[in-house]
């Protein structure tokens, strides 16, 4: 059966989003989503607010975080040329869901799981001032201060390329990104992150589960990537992402079934400017991991 009320994969201001928890709630229920997650980048800040902000919609909330880790494989560089993608992301983003979790309850484990993701949420912003710094070499100032009111919870790229257009370094923060701050580029400056091993135990003992979010950005073919995943416990694969074609879809969703895998399914909103709309992401519900199927 085809859906599309899943979207598992979104941001706030608590991260790199532009809108508040509420306003990405109601974009989400405007626009036909039942089953939400909030992924904010290395941070659970707003899990309270959007469980709250759901079930005023009626949605189902499945509390979410969008981890920063280190590759697990290098790119192929002629699999790069091949999709089109000058270079690989440096980091490789591993979505971990608690679908059985109840923001604001007690549960030990989940709060284990984030006294482990707060230093690698911390890791941030000694990253942030070293990026303002190299900035600061290359002729475009920026304080940290500046930087850090413009988030509400965990600091990234974003935020600096907001203030960077608002100096007039730059027009728009696409520009910063492709021109100064995009991963290795001259004022970019990678932060210390946990393996996708790492990630996985730590997910696992607090009673979730794990998918490698947008996969098509690691540069690395699916039939080694999606075997690296399986090898290294990851449950699922985010095979249907706005940057994927239906091609690439259908490719990962069969591999992800030949590995006994799920997968899961993610517009990865960040905000109005961004993209036209959140939702809209038809999947095989059948596909999905068994612990977010409820068609």
């Amino acid at each position: 059966m085809w859906s599309q009320r899943y979207d598992l994969h979104s941001h706030s201001l608590h991260s790199d989003g532009e809108h508040p928890v509420e306003r990405v709630a109601e974009l989400m229920h405007g626009e036909g989503v039942q089953f939400w997650a909030l992924t904010d980048h290395d941070t659970t800040a707003g899990w309270q607010e959007a469980h709250a902000a759901a079930s005023e919609r009626g949605l189902t909330f499945v509390p979410g975080v969008e981890i920063t880790c280190e590759p697990a494989l290098p790119p192929d560089e002629e699999h790069l040329t091949s999709i089109g993608r000058e270079r690989a992301s440096a980091s490789w983003h591993l979505l971990a869901y608690f679908p059985d979790h109840v923001p604001g309850e007690n549960d030990e484990d989940v709060a284990s799981f984030k006294a482990w993701l707060a230093p690698h949420q911390d890791g941030r912003l000694p990253r942030m001032m070293a990026m303002c710094e190299r900035l600061g070499e290359l002729g475009m100032p920026v304080s940290i201060e500046e930087v850090s009111a413009k988030a509400s919870g965990s600091v990234g790229r974003p935020h600096l390329a907001e203030v960077m257009v608002e100096r007039g370094y730059v027009s728009t923060k696409q520009e910063a990104f492709e021109t100064w701050i995009g991963d290795g580029l001259p004022g970019f400056v990678a932060h210390v992150k946990p393996t996708i091993e790492e990630a996985v135990n730590a997910v696992n003992a607090a009673g979730g589960f794990t998918s490698l979010a947008h996969p098509l950005y690691y540069g690395v073919p699916s039939p080694r990537l999606v075997a690296a995943l399986h090898e290294r416990g990851v449950n699922a694969i985010e095979a249907v992402h706005r940057s994927h074609s239906d091609a690439y879809r259908h490719e990962l969703a069969v591999e992800a079934a030949a590995h006994g895998m799920g997968v899961t399914v993610g517009s990865d909103f960040h905000g109005l400017s961004w993209q036209a709309r959140p939702g809209n992401m038809p999947v095989q519900s059948t596909t999905l991991d068994v612990r977010l199927n409820s068609e």
